[in-house]
Parts: structure tokens; C-alpha cells; sequence
């Protein structure tokens, strides 16, 4: 096929399949030979497929799962002859379907660009793939909204249906769906705007005053290396966990290298929003008085991350103002190995931000910093608060301490443990119905209120001390500073 007749989207991911030294007359897909049945990606999808396969009986249609790398984990097909077929292109558990793997295909374009896709016959790169139509859809974990698979049909070439997209697509929701129900008892907590552009204040974010209050040296090292390299021009990759505050440290570097700038946090949009949010805030890349802060550039479409690689490289060379120095920018990620191919050249410098877990002499001074700018004035924090800040592993990192203190300033001036949520005197794994959630909650409560010993909170919920102690180690819940005792 001439690949000038191709969609955008498909064109690019040609592109990147040549770049990629990938041939058109050979395709080699990546052997793991093993697959992981025990995930709850794997639990969920293979379900949904199940589900599906009642839709589709007696047709010629192969509905597979994958995970965020492309690897099959599953395929269920009832049509024998295009099961032998696939075999023999190896799209079956335990191949690698990756884009950078075997080129232009369904599969691992609906990864690679985080949008739904669909990809006919000679529209794939590798000769190999050109009998087939795939249509694929990501599948979003529903707590971190992170692509964590696809949901991939494939039916011949000659008999495509409009349904096909459509049918990946509802699959793909089923199988988040079911992940969410499924999960370890958490909520799905909403998820920030996509594509939003917002100012940065430097006050904002998620430090102290340095100069009063200076944080634990995994922080202020990772600031050192950050300003450090911006001062000399350089453009910084800042990798962590969500919420670990990697806006936050190029906010601080900037602001302690006295830069009177803006700094505008640009995250990434919803796929079909791209073009709207280029043209959003990219203009600001020619004001010497900006500075762009590209926020988690792992999630961009492969072809977005693509053209901000070319806009970046222009800055890079001209400079905002004509004199020929670089304009000052940086980029957000989980991984550095996740930053897309045609961003990663940009990179001079990248910066590790550790996890709030890994830094526990941050937990109170930040929560007290937050505390006090919520409140308006200082909060104090009992001992058993104290013990439950600092004990706590914090999942989602900064983010979430921040979230916790601001509730609990909303209602006192002194924090003690019953203003601080329940699963933070949990431990448990299990998977918790919606009632088992109230009934851990409300035991907590009762564990949390001053003075309260596990017999009064027996009395109180209505239940047997034993049982209360049974449903503590159902739930892991452990209470700092909490007594057992009878309750005299």
C-alpha cells in the first residue's frame, strides 16, 4: 500500500515502524513464553471475552486480551480455521503484538496512541498481518487511569464489520468495570481534568520553606540535580510515582534559581482533544518569560508525543527570543523507559523523585505545611495522629497526604486519629464488598474516638469484644495508640 494514502494516525505509526528497523516482509513477534493468569487484568478480561463470545457465536471473530506492553494473555475464538491462521503469525498467549514489535497493527496502535483503533488488511505494516482487520481498545485501570492492556478482535481481511470497533470498545469499559468491582476495596477516585493547563503559583506545591523547614535529603538532592541542570540550559525528564510531587521540584528549582517566570503544568488530553491542546498552550513556547512543564508524557498518543518533539526541537534551536539559546522546558513521567521514543532524544537530564514511603521524615513537616495553608493558621497533630501519618505507606504519595490533611484541618484546629479516613489503620488486601466497606469504616470510627478501648467500641457497635477482634484482623485494621483493654 502506498503509504501516502494512509490516515494520519496510521502514517505516523508507519513512520515509527521503519524507525523502529522493522521490515515490511518479516515480522518476528517477541516470545515470552509465559503469561501472567493470576492478574486481575487477566481475571477481568478473560471474563468480558467470555461474556462477548455469546455475541459472537459462529463468527469468524478471534477477541483477545493483552497487557500495557502488547503481550497476548489470552484468545478465545470458536472458528478453528481462523485459530490456525493466527497461529501461524504467532498472534496467540505469550507473543508480543507491541507496535515496536511487529509494526502498524490494531493491537498495539490502540496502545501505542491510547485511543481505540482499527487498522484493514493492507493498512498494517508487516505483509504478514495483511489477510486480517483488527480492531482494539485500551483498557484504562480504573483507579490510576493508566492503560493497563487492550481488548483486541481480529476477523479476516474481506469480512470487516462496522460492529467491530464498537464491540472492542464495550469490551474494553466491561473489563475496567469489572477491575473496579473486583479491586482490593478502593474507589475509584476521580481523576484530574485531561489536557488541563493551569498555572503553577510558588506556593502551591508540596514543600515547605527551605530555608525553615528543609526536607529529607531524597527530596532536596533530587532539587540540587534539578536546578542544577535547569540553570545550565538543560532539558529535565523528572520520573516518580503519581503524586510524588515531580511538578512540584521543577516549580522549586525554577523558584530557587530566582526565575520570574510563568511555569504552566500542560497534561496530557484525551486522544481525540490533541490538536485542541497544541494549540492551547504551545504558543507559550516562544515567550522568554515561560517556562512548560509537559506532565506525565507516558500517557501521550505516540504520534502527539511525535509532533511536540518537533515543536520542542525548533524552540530548542532558535529560542524563544531569536538569540539562540534553548527556551526552558521539561517533562513529567512515571518511567524514563516509558517516555515515547521521539521525546527521549530531548532529554539532558533526568531526575528521580522517590516515593513519599521512602522518605518518611517528609510526612510531617508537609502535612503540617498543608494543615496550616488549609486552616489559615497552625494545627496541631496528636501523638496518635502523628504515629498514624508516619506509619502509613502512602500509595499515592504526596497527593494523597495532602488530600487527607486538608479534609481533616477542615473541621479542627487539632488532628487526632477519628479526623483521619479508615484505610489508613488498615492493612488488609482482601477484596471488600461495599457493606463490608461501611462495617470497617464505622469499627474504625469507633476504635478512633478518645478515650475508646476495644470493649467500649464493642458495646457501642452492638457486637462481642471477640468479634471485634475477629473483624480487626478480617479488616488489618490497627490503630495507633488504641487499648484493648476492657473498658473499666
Amino acid at each position: 500500500m502506498d503509504s501516502r494514502r494512509l490516515a494520519p494516525r496510521l502514517l505516523a505509526s508507519w513512520q515509527r515502524s521503519e524507525r523502529y528497523g522493522l521490515s515490511p516482509e518479516e515480522m518476528r513477534p517477541v516470545f515470552t513464553g509465559s503469561v501472567d493468569t493470576a492478574s486481575l487484568l487477566y481475571e477481568c478480561g478473560h471474563e468480558a471475552l467470555r461474556g462477548l463470545r455469546g455475541t459472537l457465536a459462529n463468527e469468524a471473530v478471534s477477541m483477545m486480551i493483552a497487557d500495557s506492553d502488547g503481550l497476548v494473555l489470552s484468545r478465545v475464538c470458536d472458528d478453528a480455521s481462523i485459530n490456525r491462521s493466527l497461529d501461524r503469525v504467532h498472534l496467540a498467549p505469550g507473543f508480543s503484538f507491541a507496535e515496536r514489535d511487529v509494526g502498524t497493527n490494531g493491537l498495539g496502535l490502540a496502545l501505542a496512541d491510547r485511543a481505540p483503533s482499527l487498522v484493514r488488511a493492507d493498512e498494517h505494516y508487516c505483509a504478514g498481518l495483511r489477510g486480517y482487520t483488527c480492531a482494539a481498545a485500551p483498557v484504562l485501570d480504573p483507579v490510576t487511569g493508566a492503560v493497563a492492556g487492550s481488548v483486541n478482535l481480529t476477523t479476516w481481511s474481506d469480512a470487516s464489520s462496522g460492529l467491530l470497533l464498537a464491540l472492542a470498545q464495550a469490551t474494553a469499559g466491561n473489563t475496567t468495570a469489572l477491575m473496579l468491582a473486583r479491586g482490593t476495596g478502593r474507589k475509584g477516585r476521580p481523576l484530574p481534568p485531561p489536557g488541563r493547563v493551569s498555572r503553577v503559583y510558588a506556593d502551591r506545591y508540596d514543600q515547605p520553606d527551605d530555608a525553615h523547614r528543609p526536607l529529607s535529603p531524597g527530596w532536596t538532592d533530587a532539587l540540587a540535580t534539578a536546578r542544577t541542570a535547569l540553570a545550565r540550559g538543560r532539558v529535565v525528564a523528572v520520573v516518580g510515582e503519581p503524586g510524588a510531587g515531580k511538578t512540584a521540584l521543577v516549580s522549586a528549582a525554577r523558584r530557587q534559581m530566582g526565575a520570574r517566570e510563568r511555569l504552566l503544568s500542560a497534561r496530557p488530553p484525551a486522544p481525540g482533544e490533541v490538536d485542541a491542546w497544541l494549540r492551547l498552550w504551545t504558543p507559550e513556547l516562544e515567550k522568554d518569560s515561560t517556562c512548560v512543564v509537559v506532565s506525565r508524557v507516558d500517557r501521550l498518543p505516540a504520534w502527539a508525543a511525535t509532533e511536540l518533539a518537533g515543536l520542542f526541537g525548533r524552540v530548542r534551536r532558535t529560542g524563544g527570543d531569536g538569540s539562540g539559546r534553548p527556551q526552558p522546558f521539561a517533562v513529567t513521567a512515571q518511567r524514563y523507559a516509558a517516555i515515547p521514543d521521539a521525546l527521549s532524544p530531548l532529554i539532558d537530564t533526568v531526575v528521580e523523585v522517590p516515593a513519599l514511603r521512602l522518605r518518611p521524615d517528609d510526612i510531617l513537616p508537609l502535612a503540617r505545611h498543608f494543615a496550616h495553608r488549609y486552616r489559615g493558621r497552625a494545627v496541631t497533630f496528636t501523638p496518635a495522629a502523628t504515629r498514624a501519618l508516619t506509619s502509613y505507606d502512602w500509595p499515592e504519595n504526596v497527593r494523597q497526604l495532602r488530600r487527607v490533611v486538608r479534609e481533616a484541618a477542615a473541621r479542627t484546629d487539632v488532628i487526632d486519629t477519628r479526623h483521619l479516613p479508615a484505610e489508613m489503620f488498615t492493612r488488609s488486601g482482601g477484596h471488600l464488598t461495599r457493606l463490608q466497606l461501611l462495617e470497617r469504616d464505622e469499627i474504625v470510627r469507633c476504635l478512633t474516638e478518645p478515650g475508646t478501648t476495644v470493649a467500649r467500641a464493642a458495646a457501642k457497635l452492638g457486637m462481642g469484644r471477640a468479634t471485634v477482634y475477629r473483624k480487626m484482623a478480617r479488616y488489618g485494621i490497627q490503630v495507633p495508640g488504641g487499648r484493648s483493654g476492657t473498658g473499666s
